[in-house]
């Protein structure tokens, strides 16, 4: 690749957050190789999903990347799931009682989709707005950097062992999600915790 902006800055293809989303991918489809249905079956370390609800999360993640970049290659500001919140969880129900197989070819074809957008969208697409699924509108190379997110974080719910967090990811996610922790927890126990005043206080779900 040549040219264009490593992630968040720059103009063109964020190619530190595509190098590093499209590795996830590889690593994640390493993981899967000789999957079987008890296996998939078998709870993940989500509650209440198992490993093919992850799998399938995933797979229909991917769908949305394709679909949210593909529009602003046409100039359309696109819903993440045109269904919304509610297509996702059905999407994930439907998908996840399929036999290993299927899941694997699923996470293998649709993240192949992700690789191929990647190459083939326009400079100028990067920077188009798309919509979040909870309706926020970025930048649409944000949504590879939230592929990746989810793949590297997902990878790991599986259970199948440890997931590194990427440095590069973990800059760039602490730096977003750092300014919202006041939202999550008592702003003065967290301030006195950061001073070394107190002890961690409990944060609400992510």
């Amino acid at each position: 690749m040549t040219g264009g902006g490593t992630g968040a800055g720059g103009a063109g293809p964020p190619h530190e957050w595509i190098d590093g989303c499209l590795a996830a991918q590889a690593s994640l489809e390493g993981s899967l190789v000789g999957l079987d249905d008890a296996t998939a079956r078998s709870a993940s370390l989500l509650p209440g999903w198992s490993v093919g609800h992850v799998l399938t999360h995933i797979a229909r993640n991917a769908d949305s990347v394709v679909w949210r970049l593909e529009g602003a290659a046409r100039g359309e500001r696109r819903d993440q799931y045109p269904g919304g919140l509610e297509q996702r969880r059905d999407d994930i129900e439907a998908g996840a009682v399929r036999p290993a197989d299927e899941l694997v070819a699923d996470v293998r074809a649709s993240s192949a989709a992700v690789v191929r957008v990647t190459a083939e969208l326009p400079d100028e697409a990067w920077d188009a707005p798309s919509r979040t699924a909870r309706g926020a509108v970025e930048p649409s190379r944000d949504a590879i950097f939230s592929r990746w997110r989810e793949v590297v974080v997902h990878h790991g719910d599986l259970g199948f062992g440890p997931v590194p967090l990427p440095p590069v990811l973990v800059a760039e996610w602490l730096a977003r999600e750092l300014p919202r922790l006041g939202e999550r927890t008592d702003a003065t126990a967290l301030l006195a915790w950061v001073i070394g005043r107190g002890d961690a206080p409990p944060l609400a779900p992510w």
